[in-house]
């Protein structure tokens, strides 16, 4: 259908270029090849459409006709082809996004903001739950997510990966003192995240890990880091949600020449074929998490 659809076009620039030469010349294409393209069309609809001399092409009665209605598909063509660039260029709708309560909040929230101002054409639908939704049942375009990801039947695109270090309250410091390498943490009230009472740092040359324990599991990010900043004990987490805490006093920066394992940043969709909304979105949100 592409390749009939692109010999029709090819037979109109003939006949308003009234010959092979100058359609040739216009569309950068061997004069050779744009007369077989159009004896090939010729031959696949029955028709002789051309007479053709050694001056000049005329249209033949069912030229004529076929011309017409030629022109009037590729003209429609063109224009659909133009609607669908402008459509790219500012899509629309409403994007369904699937976001982590936490890292959304913290950090997203500004990035969605400016995302918003620049396609004022779409509409939110920001659901921010700790659940993993379900993408095949659910009426989500997208859902942002933090770690590895567990659906080998999604499909996973990386975002970013957020650098982790440790933290700690002032209180509890001057409690508990500050570690002055990585085995010290195993004395220490660590918060950790439920199933992860390993840590592993790593120095740049050096990697070592860690067996902490705490007085709390938890499944919350927020929460993790509000405990810290209530002097409950040493957290490991990413450094753009410790960001306020660290600015405002509430958080020290422990051990700094000591990092954890990345976190990844996923955008997990149910299928490759996306919408102009939902491919900007992840775009957008790809660049400026690597910035």
């Amino acid at each position: 259908m592409e390749e009939r659809l692109n010999d029709m076009a090819l037979f109109v620039e003939v006949v308003k270029a009234k010959g092979f030469r100058g359609a040739a010349e216009a569309i950068g294409m061997p004069n050779s090849t744009l007369s077989r393209r159009i004896s090939m069309l010729e031959k696949a609809i029955g028709l002789r459409l051309l007479h053709r001399t050694t001056r000049k092409v005329e249209l033949t009665e069912a030229g004529q006709i076929y011309f017409e209605r030629c022109k009037r598909i590729v003209d429609e063509a063109r224009l659909a082809h133009e609607q669908l660039g402008e459509m790219l260029a500012q899509p629309s709708g409403m994007l369904r996004v699937s976001l982590t309560v936490d890292f959304a909040v913290t950090y997203l929230a500004p990035l969605i903001a400016e995302f918003a101002r620049d396609y004022p054409g779409i509409t939110f639908d920001l659901d921010l739950t700790p659940r993993r939704v379900d993408l095949v049942s659910e009426p989500f375009d997208v859902a942002i997510r933090i770690g590895e990801s567990e659906n080998s039947q999604l499909i996973a695109r990386e975002l970013a990966r957020l650098s982790t270090c440790l933290y700690a309250a002032p209180d509890y410091l001057g409690r508990s003192g500050e570690p002055s390498e990585p085995a010290d943490l195993a004395r220490h009230e660590c918060l950790g995240m439920a199933k992860t009472n390993i840590w592993t740092l790593h120095d740049g040359t050096r990697t070592t890990t860690i067996s902490v324990g705490s007085r709390f599991v938890v499944n919350n990010v927020g929460m993790i880091r509000r405990l810290a900043t209530m002097g409950m004990g040493i957290v490991l987490m990413p450094e753009e949600l410790a960001a306020d805490d660290v600015a405002n006093g509430r958080l020290h920066r422990l051990l700094p020449q000591w990092q954890g394992s990345p976190i990844p940043v996923y955008a997990i969709t149910e299928t490759r074929l996306l919408p102009a909304k939902t491919q900007r979105f992840i775009e957008f949100l790809r660049k400026h998490l690597a910035e």
